[in-house]
């Protein structure tokens, strides 16, 4: 007999399956409506390339290519990191998690997200656009056809901005480590990948409401990071903390099985920066925008030491021991912090960032601490809170003042851009979390969770089979 539970599994894979189909189907149909449009414009010849140009593409390009390439890496870095701060009993569930959120990322991305955050000015509104489906449609003539006048391919650019949308989910990950269903992972995994990330992103990078006014997130500390940092937070605070985590009011900490590797996480994970900051360049031809690549990759580089610090310095003096967890996330939150500022910064400016946001992610895992929300790798102090810390920041200490505001005005227009898209992500997902457990479909049993993720959702151990 076919338990109730089994039922419900299939139920929702179902479901996600189903919703995946319509999905395409919708793309189809904009497709197919856009075909006679795309083969006209496909007749019309663009102009030569000059060999200038056409050099400037393939560099550029390629270069994308590469950052997207490093970007994606960085899910491997999340994956050790993740895997390192929890029980082993969870390795293959935490694995798969983030092997599924680039999986499902790509090609939700490909079918709406993409369309949604880049609609073009055609399809698009201040708030809401929809541009279609694919990479210039699916697979055409148009997508396949080199137009050396544009900056970069757009293929290119896809994989550089389906690397960001995974990069949003797999913060999640983390957060709700150790208790909640793989299946309801896999549905907010999609929904924030395919709808979600890729609203509140068209409100600055697809031209939207934000952008106009005047609000400047270079890289993403808000539009990636805070918006997987606010999402984290709302799992954990449906899915409640793992058995033990909190007794008698009185916080238990459940310490990671490999230290050695979440330090390997966070090596990799600073390596992949150097694609998501720099890389968020977009153009690098000619010798100025080498400059300022190379720029840009030093404040990083100095924000994420100062972040290890100044997290190491001040966890040593609230504990009297040096603490590596919190240096190395130190280290993650002087990235995050810098992120949104990277191009605008003095080198002194960089360092007070990540200093800041060092010391920020430990008092963030304090208060989790004091309010009994359990977050196993701290995804929210890191991404949510210094994802936060690095809008305001850029207002602050940002030289590029957009014109018509005062520094005054381009901070609050920092404070309430952010603002608007953590609420965003936090409500949205703290809805779809409630959905989820309103229904027994976002937690695993109390026997399950006691067991391990890998048993129970799984049937492996990731540590042999005896």
């Amino acid at each position: 007999m076919v338990s109730k539970r089994t039922h419900g599994k299939w139920i929702i894979v179902a479901a996600t399956f189903f919703s995946v189909v319509a999905l395409m189907a919708c793309g189809e149909l904009a497709f197919a409506q856009e075909a006679e449009a795309v083969t006209e414009a496909v007749q019309i010849e663009a102009p030569p390339a000059t060999a200038e140009q056409e050099l400037s593409y393939t560099i550029n390009s390629l270069i994308m290519f590469i950052c997207a390439v490093l970007v994606i890496l960085m899910q491997a870095g999340f994956a050790m990191l993740e895997v390192g701060l929890n029980a082993a009993k969870n390795t293959i569930n935490i694995l798969f998690k983030n092997v599924m959120d680039l999986s499902v990322g790509v090609l939700l991305f490909f079918i709406l997200g993409f369309g949604l955050m880049y609609p073009g000015g055609d399809y698009a509104g201040k708030w809401f656009g929809f541009g279609g489906s694919g990479v210039m449609g699916w697979g055409d003539a148009a997508a396949t056809t080199v137009d050396a006048t544009a900056d970069y391919s757009p293929n290119a650019d896809f994989l550089f901005q389906v690397a960001f949308a995974a990069t949003a989910a797999t913060i999640v990950s983390g957060a709700v480590a150790g208790r909640m269903k793989f299946s309801a992972y896999l549905i907010y995994s999609a929904i924030l990948t395919g709808l979600i990330y890729p609203v509140s992103g068209m409100w600055k990078w697809g031209g939207g409401a934000l952008a106009e006014w005047g609000f400047a997130d270079f890289a993403g500390s808000v539009v990636v990071h805070a918006v997987g940092g606010f999402a984290g937070l709302a799992g954990a605070i449906v899915l409640g903390p793992r058995l033990g985590r909190f007794v008698n009011g009185r916080s238990i900490p459940i310490p990671g099985h490999n230290i050695a590797f979440a330090a390997l996480g966070v090596f990799v994970l600073w390596v992949g920066w150097y694609g998501f900051n720099p890389g968020s360049l977009l153009t690098y031809d000619g010798a100025a925008n080498a400059n300022i690549t190379c720029y840009i990759a030093v404040t990083t580089s100095l924000s994420a030491a100062a972040g290890a610090v100044a997290a190491m310095a001040f966890a040593w003096f609230l504990f009297s021991k040096p603490d590596v967890t919190m240096a190395l996330n130190g280290t993650l939150a002087g990235l995050v912090g810098i992120t949104a500022n990277c191009d605008q910064v003095t080198f002194l400016s960089a360092i007070l960032i990540g200093a800041i946001a060092g010391i920020l992610v430990v008092l963030g895992i304090l208060l989790l601490d004091k309010l009994k929300i359990d977050d196993p790798v701290g995804a929210w102090p890191v991404h949510g809170l210094c994802g936060v810390w690095g809008g305001i920041a850029t207002g602050i200490f940002g030289t590029a003042i957009p014109e018509g505001l005062t520094r005054a005005g381009y901070i609050t227009v920092q404070v309430q851009a952010t603002a608007v898209i953590c609420l965003w992500a936090f409500v949205t997902m703290f809805i779809l979390f409630s959905i989820l457990k309103a229904i027994g479909a976002l937690r695993v049993s109390a026997a399950e969770e006691q067991q391990g993720l890998d048993i129970s959702e799984h049937g492996m151990k990731a540590y042999g089979m005896s």
